[in-house]
């Protein structure tokens, strides 16, 4: 299990009594411990795109006696961390990233892959298991991802629809969409993902299905996601990237995860309904069964 930490947990306890300014410093406290401890409260602030103020408003927030009581608490952390699986993966990547003289290519890769190692940590197979096995006895899966988050969604619903019929993908036009949960009851789930900006109509969508009685399901990014709050089971997929645009790499390979685990539940009575979307694809003409030659 991993070590509790009473400061992150403060913060997030106390992050929906913050000011907007006071979120958006803490939110990147939480997402950068590493970097508090082993950078300037000038540097963090300005990562953070805030004033360098906003950090000791931050700390006084929390009762300390200033943002160095912050720092050092991370500092120790980061010490008792060295040895860990964390540390390692950090100087595997900060390594091969060197070896492949930081081109930019090189370097969203290596975090992508370190962000994807962090998903085989014990809290997140924990809470992998945990949402698949919810999953396995629903009577339906409703799936919602709108805007960036749809990729993922679509994905999830469109393998689950080759294993049998349980999945409703809420989407539809002219806003539509929600229609779909008409029908939906206590016997069912609803697998939300949404990660900063979190679009309004996903946090409307799944709070309506909350007041069905449907189980929440989520894949976000945060402990302070407001997505947070509204679930049952949560899993949180890193989304920080070094191009303008967050990734959804560790949101898509959780969705692969979730799909593959499900599959696995019941192998024969998915082969069977894999081998009927084969025969269909067939009779469709879907796929081409060979590539042309070139004379």
């Amino acid at each position: 299990m991993p070590q509790r930490d009473p400061l992150r947990e403060q913060i997030i306890a106390q992050y929906d009594a913050m000011s907007p300014q006071l979120q958006q410093a803490a939110r990147y406290v939480l997402e950068h411990p590493d970097e508090v401890a082993l950078v300037s409260m000038r540097e963090l602030a300005r990562h953070a795109a805030v004033q360098p103020a906003t950090m000791t408003r931050l700390a006084k927030f929390l009762g300390k006696q200033g943002y160095d009581d912050i720092r050092e608490h991370y500092v120790a952390a980061l010490r008792r961390g060295n040895d860990g699986f964390a540390a390692k993966v950090r100087q595997r990547t900060e390594g091969a990233t060197a070896a492949a003289n930081d081109t930019i290519a090189a370097h969203m890769l290596h975090g992508l892959s370190a962000q994807i190692s962090q998903l085989c940590e014990p809290d997140s197979l924990q809470r992998l298991e945990a949402i698949a096995n919810t999953l396995k006895s629903a009577r339906k899966v409703y799936v919602l991802g709108l805007r960036s988050c749809h990729s993922v969604a679509w994905h999830f619903h469109y393998v689950m629809s080759l294993l049998g019929d349980r999945s409703v993908h809420l989407e539809g036009p002219a806003g539509t969409g929600g229609d779909r949960l008409i029908r939906a009851t206590p016997d069912d789930v609803i697998l939300v993902v949404s990660v900063k900006p979190y679009a309004v109509a996903t946090l409307e969508l799944t709070q309506l299905a909350k007041d069905k009685g449907l189980t929440i399901l989520s894949i976000t990014d945060s402990e302070v996601s407001p997505l947070v709050g509204l679930s049952d089971q949560t899993i949180f997929c890193p989304t920080e990237s070094d191009s303008f645009f967050h990734t959804l790499t560790p949101a898509l390979a959780i969705s692969e995860v979730l799909c593959t685990l499900l599959a696995e539940d019941d192998r024969p009575q998915a082969l069977d309904a894999l081998q009927r979307a084969d025969e269909h694809f067939l009779s469709l003409n879907t796929y081409a069964s060979a590539i042309p030659r070139r004379e």
